[in-house]
């Protein structure tokens, strides 16, 4: 059980996710989707909603949304339809926005969220629909507002939760996991920060125990994981505390400064009947075939859960490792070729043992990129050759501490990690009775640290090996090193 969210209160939350769908174009018009470009350079007579220009639908984005729909479990309707959502607003040449209502293109689905302690939540998906984003307002550095109509148009898909998230946490691990499967299927790069991910919350409280929904409050338009988990709570607390000082929360959209952590009214009372809602009538019905459906379904890649899952089943990883290296798909894939096919013999030698590469990968890896703050698509080592070095290095080739420092630099450089070792003599120092001459010389040389192991002082052994490792370079095995060690001190 989780702890709940208000200890006076049911919190009720539900979530509406705005996506921008990977296409190269918008959804009606044959005008570049890009971001960062000069004002108003990719619009069309569509996007400015010019006398006599027709919509025109973009087919790639039905079938990035179908995608959304099979991968979040949805019921794909053959037949849907599009809708004129009116309201006025600067950014809106058209004088509506073109959606979909009654008759949405998926609905029905659910997404299991990571909880603490392991366990999943299940919440149900509503619906998701199609639509096209409006332009964008401009306040900035003049008195007056510019539009730039470069976003109008740009494909988007909503995707509506039902009312099943109770907490703030759970908003966070909800809109994760979701971003993840979109950007996991191709749908969406969903950049928040470029506004390609982006969530309203509806949040409402009632008594514990009571069973009639209270009154919710919209926050639009929250475009990273803290900022939503941030304005949720403050929410919860502002409703919380009106309710207990006796008055009642009125149905409004609101918005979040984060820089004072304070929730602000927008506007008041607005429902679906506000927007007057009615079939366009330059679109006819979106209509595709079962056949289609099949064939997009067919087409998705494996989802994160399924591979997580799959790591830990075939690969033997623990279910911490496993959802690391699941976290982004590029990961995942150059985690696998590192460790090829572990039921193929002809691949073995050349692949790496799964667990010790999860752990490099894990580890070294990944702490090199979050360093960088960069992808895995910065690395310029090839997944086959860290396999190779953490292949020497299980197999006593070369220690440790050398193919960390080989890694360091080969990682966003690339290299062959086994002809660098050749060509630099990194070689693990093997050699027993070299390794033996080396240790005796160190006994000699530390007759103190000797002693005091003698008298009982056991971590005296570890300035030994230090200096055995110094003069070796760093070449010895340690676990040879103090084997030699421990049988000449003993003795």
């Amino acid at each position: 059980m989780t702890k709940p969210a208000h200890p006076d209160y049911d919190v009720v939350i539900g979530l509406e996710v705005h996506v921008q769908l990977r296409t190269e174009s918008k959804l009606f018009s044959s005008a570049a989707v890009t971001y960062g470009d000069e004002p108003n350079h990719h619009v069309t007579e569509v996007c400015l909603a010019l006398p006599g220009a027709l919509p025109v639908l973009n087919g790639r984005a039905v079938e990035l949304a179908i995608r959304a729909g099979v991968a979040l479990h949805c019921k794909i309707h053959p037949a849907s339809i599009f809708a004129r959502k009116n309201y006025f607003y600067p950014d809106l040449p058209k004088g509506y926005q073109i959606s979909q209502f009654e008759e949405p293109v998926c609905t029905g689905g659910y997404l299991d969220i990571p909880m603490n302690g392991g366990e999943a939540k299940r919440i149900g998906i509503t619906r998701i629909h199609m639509e096209e984003d409006a332009g964008k307002s401009m306040h900035e550095g003049t008195s007056d507002t510019r539009v730039d109509l470069n976003r109008s148009g740009v494909p988007l898909v909503e995707i509506v939760s039902e009312p099943d998230l109770r907490s703030a946490d759970e908003v966070g691990s909800y809109l994760k996991t979701l971003r993840q499967i979109l950007r996991y299927i191709g749908a969406s790069d969903a950049d928040m920060e470029k506004g390609q991910f982006r969530c309203d919350a509806n949040v409402s409280l009632r008594r514990h125990g009571a069973s009639e929904l209270g009154t919710r409050r919209e926050i639009k338009n929250l475009n990273s994981f803290r900022f939503a988990e941030a304005a949720v709570r403050t929410e919860i607390d502002n409703q919380a505390q009106l309710l207990d000082e006796g008055g009642s929360v009125i149905q409004a959209t609101v918005g979040y400064d984060s820089d004072a952590d304070r929730i602000f009214v927008m506007r008041t009372k607005e429902n679906a009947d506000d927007y007057r809602y009615f079939p366009d009538p330059d679109l006819i019905p979106l209509v595709v075939s079962e056949a289609r459906i099949a064939e997009i379904a067919a087409e998705l890649p494996e989802l994160p859960a399924d591979r997580c899952l799959r790591f830990q089943e075939e690969l033997g990883l623990g279910a911490d490792e496993a959802q690391v290296l699941t976290g982004s798909r590029e990961l995942a894939d150059w985690f696998e070729a590192a460790v090829g096919d572990p039921k193929s013999v002809r691949n073995r030698e050349s692949a790496g043992d799964p667990k010790s590469v999860a752990n490099w990968v894990v580890r070294d890896v990944l702490g090199a990129l979050n360093e960088r703050d960069v992808e895995i698509d910065a690395v310029a080592l090839a997944p086959e050759g860290l396999a190779t070095l953490v292949r020497m290095v299980d197999e006593g080739r070369v220690t440790a501490k050398s193919a960390r420092g080989l890694l360091a630099e080969i990682l966003f450089e690339g290299g062959d990690p086994e002809a660098l070792i050749q060509e630099r003599r990194l070689e693990a120092l093997s050699d027993t009775g070299e390794l033996e001459t080396v240790v005796d010389a160190v006994i000699a040389a530390n007759p103190e640290a000797v002693a005091s192991y003698g008298e009982g002082d056991k971590k005296s052994v570890n300035f030994l090996m230090g200096q055995v490792m110094k003069k070796t370079q760093g070449k010895a095995d340690p676990g040879s090193v103090r084997e030699i060690l421990a049988r000449k001190l003993e003795g």
